[in-house]
């Protein structure tokens, strides 16, 4: 298993964190669904700046009879 990497952590005050909780909630529902969206592509290492298309060809879809 790999450790944390505890590099990307900063440290913050209560008021701090306090400010960045106000930040986010001064912000649209839809501005923050797109940063958490962003944030996910940087977690999977995917740049966030084109567009991502599933791949439909792992599926396949069969007719009931």
């Amino acid at each position: 298993m790999d450790k944390l990497d505890k590099t990307i952590f900063v440290k913050q005050s209560h008021k701090e964190a306090n400010d960045n909780k106000k930040f986010w909630l001064a912000k649209s529902v839809n501005e923050r669904l797109v940063a958490a969206y962003r944030l996910s592509l940087r977690a999977y290492n995917l740049d966030p700046d084109i567009e991502h298309k599933m791949d439909k060809t792992f599926f396949t879809i069969k007719k009931r009879t």
